[in-house]
C-alpha cells in the first residue's frame, strides 16, 4: 500500500472519497492483521486513532475555510483521547471563535457530506466556545466529551481557550461534577444488576469494565487538570501496583473489545455468545483439561474487572473525602485497639495494624458484620490489606484467634453474603480458603448457569440470610419456616459455602467438596456431629432437586426410596432450605411455582415416610386406598353414585390414583361422568390454585385410547404456543385414556387470565383430536440466538422399572421449539406408548424423562428396539435447526 500516493489522491482528487476510502479499509486490514498475530493493542489503538486523524486533516484542508483562524476542527470523548478501536464511534466538534461565517456554510455542508461518505461512524457538531461552554454546563455528558480533546486540523489556541473555561467552575465545580459522575456510575451499575458476573458482560459499560476506568480518568482530569491518569502516581493517590492493576485491566479489556470488533464487523462491546469462543480462540486461550478456553477467558475476564472494581472503589472514596469532604475530618467513634470508624467508613487506626496483628485481617469484617451502619473500609485501610495480605499463609489459616474470628462472622445475625462477598472483592476469602480463590470467575458456557461458580455461591448465601423478608416469605413459605428450625444456621450457611467448591476439578463436585468442607470442619474445630451434617448436605446437595424434577415422586416407591437416603428429618430441613436457596440462585427463570411445588411435594410426601420410619416400605395397595376413598366422599356430595364413580374407575391402572390429588380425581371423575358416552373428546382447562400445579394450567383430554395421542396433543399445543411443563397420560383397560398436560402460555402465565384464549385452546384440541387420521402438522418456529451457540449431541438412555413394569427413557438435547412434539411423532412411528413424562429445562438443556411401554402395556424389552428408537431420537431432534 502506498500511503503517500493515497495521500494526494485525498488531497487532489476531485472527490477524495475513493482514496480515503481505499487507505483506512487497507490500514484496518493491516491492522487486524497485526492483531492476530499479537501485536501490542494500544499500538492498534493509537495507530487507528492516527490514521483517521490523517484523512480527516486531509480532507479539511481541500476547503477555504481551513486557512481562517477562527475555525478548527477537534476530536473530543475516546477520539480526543486517541484512543480508536476497529469501530469505534468517532466524535468531532467543529469549533469556532465567535459563530460560523456565511462564506462558510457551504463549505461546512460538503465537509459534513463527504463525512458520511466515508462510511465511519461519525458524530458531530459545529458550535462556538461560547456556544459548547454553555451545552456543557446543561449536559454532563458533553462537559465529560470537553474533558478530552485533541486539534486534528486549524488553529490550536482555539481548542486550549475551551479547555481552559472547561476546567474552570464557569462551567461545573469540581463537587458538582463528581457527585453527577458518582450518580452516572451507580446508574450504569444498577443497569447491568450491580455485578461484574453477568453472562455475556458489556466490556465497556458493565461494572469494573472500561467505563468505570474512564469514569476515574474524567474526574482526576477535572480535580487535577491531567492528562494522562497514569499521572495520579505523582499526587501519592495511585500507588506504582494500583497503576499496574489499572493498566494491566484497561489492557486486557482493550483486546477483548478490539477482537470483538473484528468478529462482530461492527460497533459491538458485548461479549455475546455468538462471538465468545471465536474471541478466545483468538486470543489463543486454548482448552486445558475439563476447562474449556472460552471459560478461561471469560474467568480472566471476570477476575480482572473484579480487581478493578475494588480499585475503583479506592480512588473514589478518595475524591469523596478529597473533595466533598475536604477540610473535615468527620466523627470518630473508637471500636478497639486496632480499629474505629470515621465518617461510617471502618479504618485502622495506623497501618502497622495487619503487620502487627495479623489475625486483625479477619478482625475488620467481624467488625463490619457486628456493626451495620458501617458502609464500608476507607481507601488507606483498603490499601493496607492489600499490602498484608501476603500474610494469609497456612499459618495464618490454622491460627485459633483467626478460625475462632471465622467462625463468629458466620454466626453474627447480619447480611452475611455482603460480608463474605467484601471478604471476596478485596481478595480475603480466596486466599483464607484457597480452595474458594479456585473458584472465582470460573464460569460454565452454558445457559443454565448464569453466573461463575464464586458469585452463584454467594446468592446461596445471600437466599439463606434473607429467608426472614416478608418478600422471601412469600416467594419460599416452607424454606421460611423450616429455617426457624434449624439448630444451627452457621452450618447451613457452610455447606452453601462448600456446595459447588469442587467444580473444574473434574470427578464428582460433590464428593469431592464433602472432602473439603470436612477439612475446613476440622480446622474451625466444628463438632463430629455437625461436620458429619455439613458433609452430608455438601454431598448431598442434588439429590433433592433430582429426584424431585427427574423420577416420579407420586410413586410411593420414589418417595421410599428417598427417604432411606435421609438420615433423619434435620437432614431433611436443612436439605430443603439448602436445595431452595440453591435452585433459586442459579438462574432466576429456573425457580417457578412448578418446581417448588414439586420440592415441597416432595419434602411433605418424605416427611411422611421417614414418620414411619424409612426402613418400611409404602403399601401402593393401601395408598391407592386411602385416595379412593377420599375422592369418593368428594363426589358422593356431587350427588354421583358408586355404580357411575366404579364404572370410570375400574378401567383405571394404579397409577393414575398414585399420581393426582383426590380432588383433581374427583374433578376429572365429575366431568367424565356427565360427558357421557360421546365420541367427541372431552377437553377441560383449569387454572390451578394450590398442590404441586399452583399457578399453572392444567389441560384434561378423555377421550378413545390411541399409540398417537400423545404425539397429536403436543403438536396442537406447540402450535398453540404453550409452553409443556408436565405430561402424563393414564392408558386404561377400556377403550379410553386421560391425558393430563400442565402448560403456560408464552408469557409464562396460566391460560384463565385470557379465558376467550382459554376456549380457543378447547376447541383446537376437540377439532384436532376428533379425527385420527388428520394428524396436526409440527409447526417450525425459529430457534432463539442464545441457543443456538450451545448444541451437543442428543443423548438417550433406557433402563426397566421393574417394579412398574415400564421402561424409563431419559432424553438430554438441547432446548429447541416443537421438541416434545417431535419426541412424540418418533415414538408414534416406533409404535412405543408414553404413560408418563417428566419435562425439565434447564438453561438450554432439556433433560426429560419419558415412561413408556411397547403396544401391549411391556416394557421394552428388545435391545434392538431401545437401538433403533435411540437412533431415530438422536437423529430426528439434532436435526431440528
Amino acid at each position: 500500500m502506498d500511503l503517500k500516493a493515497l495521500e494526494t489522491r485525498i488531497s487532489q482528487d476531485v472527490s477524495p472519497v475513493l482514496a480515503a476510502r481505499e487507505l483506512l479499509k487497507e490500514t484496518y486490514k493491516a491492522d487486524a492483521d497485526a492483531f492476530r498475530q499479537g501485536a501490542d493493542v494500544r499500538e492498534l489503538v493509537r495507530s487507528r486513532s492516527e490514521t483517521v486523524d490523517r484523512v480527516l486533516s486531509l480532507i479539511w484542508n481541500r476547503y477555504a475555510f481551513a486557512q481562517s483562524p477562527d475555525i478548527a476542527l477537534i476530536a473530543v470523548g475516546g477520539y480526543g483521547r486517541g484512543e480508536l478501536h476497529p469501530h469505534s464511534d468517532i466524535d468531532l466538534l467543529i469549533l469556532t471563535r465567535n459563530g460560523i461565517e456565511e462564506a462558510w456554510q457551504e463549505d461546512l455542508g460538503g465537509f459534513v457530506t463527504l463525512l458520511w461518505d466515508l462510511k465511519l461512524d461519525i458524530g458531530h457538531s459545529v458550535r462556538s466556545i461560547e456556544e459548547s461552554m454553555e451545552s456543557a454546563r446543561e449536559d454532563v455528558t458533553i462537559l465529560t466529551n470537553l474533558l478530552e480533546t485533541r486539534t486534528i486540523a486549524g488553529p490550536d489556541d482555539l481548542r486550549a481557550k475551551l479547555s481552559e473555561k472547561i476546567y474552570s467552575d464557569e462551567v461545573s465545580s469540581d463537587i458538582d461534577y463528581f457527585v453527577a459522575k458518582r450518580e452516572e456510575q451507580k446508574q450504569r451499575h444498577k443497569k447491568y444488576g450491580d455485578t461484574e458476573y453477568n453472562l455475556e458482560p458489556n466490556v465497556k459499560g458493565s461494572p469494573g469494565a472500561l467505563r468505570d476506568i474512564q469514569t476515574i480518568g474524567w474526574i482526576t482530569k477535572r480535580h487535577f487538570g491531567l492528562q494522562n491518569i497514569a499521572d495520579l502516581t505523582r499526587f501519592s493517590i495511585l500507588t506504582e501496583e494500583e497503576h499496574q492493576i489499572l493498566f494491566q485491566g484497561e489492557t486486557l479489556l482493550w483486546q477483548l473489545r478490539y477482537g470483538l470488533q473484528l468478529i462482530a464487523d461492527r460497533s459491538e462491546n458485548r461479549l455475546l455468545f455468538d462471538h465468545q469462543r471465536a474471541l478466545a480462540e483468538m486470543l489463543g486461550y486454548k482448552d486445558q483439561g475439563k476447562r474449556l478456553g472460552v471459560e478461561l477467558m471469560m474467568q480472566s475476564y471476570y477476575r480482572t474487572v473484579l480487581a478493578l472494581a475494588e480499585l475503583t472503589d479506592v480512588i473514589l472514596q478518595y475524591y469523596d473525602e478529597a473533595i466533598i469532604g475536604a477540610g473535615n475530618e468527620g466523627d470518630v467513634l473508637p471500636l478497639n485497639k486496632r480499629f474505629q470508624i470515621r465518617n461510617f467508613y471502618i479504618e485502622a487506626v495506623n497501618n502497622q495494624v495487619f503487620a502487627y496483628s495479623p489475625y486483625a485481617i479477619m478482625e475488620i469484617f467481624v467488625l463490619m458484620a457486628q456493626h451495620p451502619e458501617i458502609k464500608g473500609i476507607r481507601a488507606t485501610t483498603i490499601r493496607s490489606l492489600r499490602a498484608h495480605r501476603h500474610l494469609i499463609d497456612d499459618a495464618f489459616r490454622s491460627d485459633l484467634a483467626v478460625t475462632s474470628l471465622f467462625m463468629e462472622l458466620l454466626r453474627t445475625p447480619h447480611e452475611l453474603d455482603q460480608t463474605l462477598s467484601a471478604m471476596k472483592k478485596y481478595n480475603v476469602l480466596g486466599r483464607y480458603l484457597p480452595e474458594f480463590g479456585k473458584i472465582i470467575g470460573q464460569m460454565q458456557h452454558d445457559l443454565f448457569h448464569i453466573y461463575t461458580v464464586d458469585a452463584h455461591t454467594m446468592r446461596v448465601i445471600r437466599n439463606m440470610v434473607q429467608l426472614d423478608n416478608s418478600e422471601m416469605r412469600n416467594d419460599y413459605p416452607l424454606a421460611s419456616r423450616l429455617i426457624h428450625r434449624l439448630p444451627k444456621l452457621e452450618t447451613l450457611y457452610i455447606a452453601g459455602l462448600y456446595h459447588d467448591i469442587a467444580k473444574g476439578r473434574g470427578g464428582d463436585h460433590s464428593e469431592l467438596g464433602a472432602i473439603d468442607v470436612e477439612d475446613f470442619c476440622e480446622r474451625h474445630h466444628l463438632s463430629e456431629r455437625d461436620t458429619k451434617l455439613a458433609s452430608w448436605l455438601v454431598e448431598n446437595h442434588l439429590l433433592m432437586s433430582m429426584t424431585a424434577q427427574r423420577k416420579d415422586i407420586s410413586d410411593p416407591d420414589i418417595i421410599y426410596g428417598f427417604a432411606r437416603a435421609v438420615p433423619s428429618q434435620v437432614h431433611l430441613d436443612y436439605l430443603y432450605v439448602l436445595t431452595v436457596c440453591d435452585i433459586s440462585a442459579t438462574n432466576p427463570k429456573l425457580w417457578n411455582t412448578w418446581r417448588a411445588s414439586l420440592l415441597r411435594q416432595l419434602y411433605i410426601e418424605a416427611k411422611r415416610a421417614l414418620r414411619r420410619n424409612s426402613q418400611t416400605p409404602v403399601d401402593r395397595q393401601e395408598w391407592v386406598r386411602a385416595t379412593q376413598s377420599e375422592a369418593r366422599e368428594i363426589l358422593h356430595a356431587q350427588n354421583m353414585t358408586d355404580e357411575q364413580i366404579d364404572r370410570i374407575w375400574a378401567t383405571m391402572d394404579e397409577d393414575y390414583f398414585l399420581q393426582d390429588s383426590t380432588v383433581d380425581i374427583a374433578w376429572q371423575t365429575a366431568a367424565i361422568i356427565r360427558h357421557g358416552d360421546k365420541s367427541d373428546p372431552l377437553v377441560m382447562i383449569r387454572d390451578t390454585r394450590g398442590g404441586p400445579t399452583d399457578g399453572y394450567s392444567q389441560i384434561i383430554i378423555y377421550m378413545n385410547d390411541r399409540i398417537d395421542l400423545f404425539a397429536a396433543t403436543t403438536a396442537v399445543l406447540e402450535q398453540l404456543n404453550l409452553n409443556i411443563v408436565d405430561a402424563r397420560i393414564s392408558s386404561s383397560d377400556g377403550p379410553y385414556s386421560v391425558s393430563s398436560y400442565i402448560v403456560l402460555d408464552e408469557r409464562h402465565k396460566p391460560l384463565g387470565l385470557d379465558p376467550a384464549r382459554k376456549d380457543r385452546v378447547r376447541q383446537r384440541l376437540v377439532e384436532e383430536l376428533d379425527d385420527p387420521d388428520d394428524y396436526p402438522d409440527i409447526i417450525h418456529r425459529r430457534t432463539p440466538r442464545q441457543l443456538k451457540h450451545f448444541a451437543f449431541p442428543t443423548e438417550v438412555t433406557f433402563y426397566n422399572d421393574t417394579v412398574n413394569q415400564r421402561t424409563v427413557m431419559e432424553v438430554i438435547t438441547p432446548d429447541r421449539p416443537g421438541l416434545l412434539a417431535r419426541v412424540g411423532l418418533v415414538l408414534l412411528e416406533s409404535r412405543v406408548r408414553l404413560t408418563n413424562a417428566k419435562i425439565a429445562t434447564l438453561g438450554e438443556r432439556v433433560e426429560d424423562v419419558f415412561f413408556v411401554t411397547d403396544e401391549h402395556g411391556d416394557p421394552l424389552h428388545d435391545p434392538e428396539i431401545c437401538r433403533t428408537l435411540q437412533h431415530n431420537l438422536c437423529k430426528t431432534l439434532d436435526d431440528i435447526s
